[in-house]
């Protein structure tokens, strides 16, 4: 961020504010001074949160929030640009910039700067590099794609040195970072309303590698396919983590323990770097650990910290949350909204002793559900029961594109305990009735799934 940029633009207002990243950004601008201002549709934890630590919140979008007193406005990617605050600041002429500008912009005030992509497991890595610095007392600055229990927020005001972000490629956001450190999980195709196919999702990736400083360094997934394609002409250093092949970064002599919990010994080029003992389940997550190792290695970090940071990591509000236990029943929430993640969520929840698991599905916009159809249907294996609830519509309409009802006739073709309960009141009802002792309850989806858990639990 450039040294006048306070003076040039000293009041700045968020279109949508209550998102996960704005109001870190929001909480961020506010810290370095700026009078911040902002709106969204509804009220939330996050706007109470934003307006107890001084920044004004509007309800509702409306011409009139946008004052004389503006000197810029930042919105996300959801908002069009027929929204009235939006052409109220196009009319008075006032600077317009994406959530994911501001992001880059304040980036670059860090000289040690670090930004996690990725289809999957970007909130996870990113809340386990936070809690490793934390754990090392280098007091980073974080922003966070959920609730992290160590700094029960998503975002955390720091020093001037260390900084740690999510770097997401919807609308090839990430595209507007320039960090130090770059780490890349894994490549699928998703955001399909977006992107035309995966060629593009890959060439968009290609690029967000070319913007890592010269004298930086790429973490990147060796499980990638066609890996040499994304790291092809860097100017950069890349090192590679994965649980099989030649990878700089592997796990052996992995545990998977009865509750969950995994333990590995890691190493680096074949030298033995220490065993971690991580609260969280499944072989994705190990993966996720070494590429959040990898990083603090790089940063110079002592390898002691690292392992006690990790250690005390024990997930990111909503990334396999255990939510309560009523009956011998345990309830568990995940965010899984792609195939890929449904089938690694299963997989680590197979691995905690249960007898029957029963999967509560809530589909993610109408656009993912039918991109993704087939390979949704086929993505429930580990489950014993599945409950598919209606779609959650969030930014998109119903134009009739896609039912759930149609999924879950889909999924019947590969499982054979499939069934359609729509609204919340019946899938609780549903589980009240057939959840013994013993039994394990997934909720699972990007919208508000995890309400039915919470009403097992409470009734």
């Amino acid at each position: 961020m450039k040294k006048d940029f306070l003076k040039q633009y000293p009041s700045v207002y968020f279109i949508g504010i209550g998102g996960i990243s704005m109001s870190g950004l929001a909480e961020i601008l506010l810290a370095k001074g700026f009078q911040v201002a902002g709106s969204d549709m509804k009220e939330s934890d996050e706007t109470e949160h934003l307006r107890n630590i001084g920044i004004s919140i509007h309800i509702g979008h409306k011409a009139e929030n946008i004052t004389d007193e503006v000197k810029l406005v930042v919105y996300t990617a959801a908002i069009k640009e027929d929204n009235p605050e939006f052409v109220a600041a196009k009319q008075k002429k006032i600077p317009i910039i994406d959530r994911a500008q501001l992001l880059g912009m304040i980036m670059e005030d860090y000289p040690y700067s670090v930004a996690i992509a990725g289809t999957h497991g970007k909130t996870t890595t990113t809340g386990m590099i936070a809690d490793i610095l934390l754990y090392a007392k280098v007091n980073p600055t974080i922003t966070v794609g959920g609730i992290l229990p160590t700094i029960h927020s998503n975002t955390k005001i720091g020093g001037n040195s260390y900084f740690v972000a999510e770097a997401c490629e919807y609308f090839d956001s990430f595209l507007q970072f320039y960090p130090l450190i770059g780490v890349i999980l894994n490549i699928e195709a998703d955001h399909l309303d977006y992107f035309k196919n995966l060629e593009n999702i890959r060439a968009s990736f290609h690029k967000f590698t070319q913007n890592i400083a010269a004298n930086g360094t790429l973490i990147v997934n060796h499980a990638i396919p066609h890996l040499e394609e994304i790291t092809a002409n860097l100017a950069c250093r890349v090192e590679t983590v994965g649980l099989e092949g030649k990878a700089d970064w592997t796990a052996k002599q992995i545990t998977h323990e009865p509750d969950g919990k995994n333990s590995f010994d890691v190493f680096y080029h074949d030298n033995l770097l220490g065993r971690v003992h991580l609260h969280i389940p499944g072989d994705h997550n190990i993966t996720n650990a070494l590429a959040a190792f990898a990083v603090a290695y790089t940063l110079s970090l002592p390898i002691e910290d690292i392992i006690k940071g990790l250690e005390q990591f024990h997930g990111t509000q909503r990334r396999f949350e255990r939510k309560g236990e009523k009956n011998g029943i345990l309830v568990i929430d995940d965010y899984a909204h792609h195939p890929t993640e449904i089938k690694a969520t299963l997989a680590a929840a197979k691995k905690i002793h249960h007898n029957t698991m029963y999967c509560v599905f809530q589909p993610h916009t109408y656009s993912r559900t039918k991109a993704l159809f087939d390979s949704f249907a086929e993505s429930f294996s580990d489950a014993d029961v599945i409950i598919i609830a209606d779609i959650y519509a969030a930014r998109e309409k119903d134009t009739g594109l896609v039912t759930a009802q149609q999924l879950v006739e889909k999924i019947k073709e590969f499982h054979k305990n499939a069934i359609y309960c729509g609204n919340f009141e019946q899938i609780t009802e549903y589980l009240k009735a057939h959840c013994q002792a013993g039994d394990l309850i997934l909720t699972i989806g990007a919208g508000d799934v995890y309400q039915i858990g919470e009403a097992f639990l409470n009734a």
